[in-house]
């Protein structure tokens, strides 16, 4: 099963920006929840931890390139994302929210930054800082001593 659109349970997150992510390529364990939770939280596992491995993951490799570049505490450096989910109740509902976390970092790349072109400035600009460029000096030399011409 892959996380798509048609899926009810993702509604606007899945925005269709990316790929979508193949569920057969994503590593799930189930973990104990952490903080409190009463009686049963020391016997269900009802968190998870998901594991994705980007160099291994079928995505374009522009795609990987940018998601390894990423400044993300979620990805190890050997490319795995590391999602931990367990703010519900229920494992597939923490299963459901790690992936639509993880296809959300994937969107987040998934459209390439556009390629910064350096302006020049207009010759309308150049002439007005050369003109207060000149009007800053003459305001400086105003307060320099006269100078005496008579001394030669």
């Amino acid at each position: 099963m892959s996380v798509g659109a048609d899926d009810d349970t993702h509604g606007s997150a899945q925005a269709g920006l990316g790929p979508l992510v193949r569920e057969d390529e994503v590593e799930f364990s189930a973990i104990r929840a952490q903080g409190a939770g009463g009686q049963n939280v020391n016997k269900v596992s009802s968190a998870v931890h998901l594991r994705y491995s980007i160099p291994d993951a079928s995505l374009p490799d522009d795609l990987k390139e940018r998601l390894l570049g990423l400044r993300d505490h979620r990805i190890t450096a050997e490319g795995v994302v590391v999602i931990k989910a367990q703010t519900q109740r229920s494992q597939e509902q923490n299963r459901l929210e790690a992936l639509q976390r993880l296809q959300a970092l994937i969107d987040s790349v998934a459209v390439p930054p556009k390629t910064r072109r350096p302006t020049k400035p207009t010759r309308g600009s150049r002439l007005r800082r050369l003109q207060e460029k000149s009007q800053r000096g003459l305001v400086k030399q105003q307060r320099s001593r006269p100078r005496d011409d008579s001394r030669g």
